[in-house]
């Protein structure tokens, strides 16, 4: 069920072009950059109807539905694209530290925590549990929700494991401790964004990535 009304912020795009024969990708992807839009001002994924989508784009509701069969399915193609994001801003991460296995580790790492402090509306939706549907009351399918942050995930298991191939990390079992490791960083990154104020010590990340990922000191 829709909620009533929108944001106040959620103003229509003015004098959108009709798409062309072919171009129903366009009005696809407008769909997802107003879903994100909202979700950056409100802060909340209720606020994201179908309504309020429809009405940021400049189109009538009933014109999503080729696109998207309901509210669920816009939000999972908004996480799969910042997920996406955040994938390939890791692996630039990786790819600009050099050969070092260490250095990449902590790029990484900052890497994650730039996004969550960068894109905080976004980040807690991703990772706070904020968006939990209902894959028995929805088109998301547990499939779709299991896949979100794989790539993400792969990538920090892999960083850990060349740090431990290349003697810099005494982990033996880079995929647990690469766990470990992400909870660690999303508790800082939690934090943070709650505790603003908190006199943090400049290096927290640099210890709580050192712990977790069992790195030589």
């Amino acid at each position: 069920m829709e909620a009533t009304g929108t944001p106040a912020s959620a103003a229509p795009r003015q004098g959108r072009a009709r798409n062309r024969r072919g171009e129903g990708g366009r009005l696809r992807e407008e769909i997802i950059t107003a879903a994100v839009e909202l979700l950056d001002e409100a802060g909340d994924e209720r606020a994201i109807t179908l309504r309020s989508v429809a009405r940021r784009v400049g189109i009538a509701a009933p014109s999503i539905y080729p696109h998207f069969p309901d509210q669920p399915a816009i939000m999972l193609a908004v996480m799969q694209g910042e997920f996406a994001d955040l994938r390939d801003g890791l692996r630039s991460a990786v790819e600009n530290a050099g050969d070092d296995p260490r250095r990449r580790m902590y790029a990484v790492c900052d890497t994650y925590l730039d996004f969550a402090q960068v894109h905080p509306e976004r980040y807690r939706t991703m990772f706070g549990g904020l968006w939990m549907p209902d894959p028995d009351d929805s088109s998301v399918t547990k499939e779709d929700l299991a896949a979100l942050g794989d790539e993400t995930m792969r990538i920090l298991i892999d960083t850990l494991a060349d740090c431990a191939a290349g003697g810099q990390s005494t982990s033996t079992d880079p995929s647990s401790d690469a766990v470990a490791l992400w909870l660690g960083l999303h508790g800082l990154a939690h934090q943070r964004a709650l505790a603003e104020a908190l006199p943090w010590p400049t290096d927290i990340a640099d210890r709580i990535i050192t712990a977790l990922a069992h790195l030589n000191t």
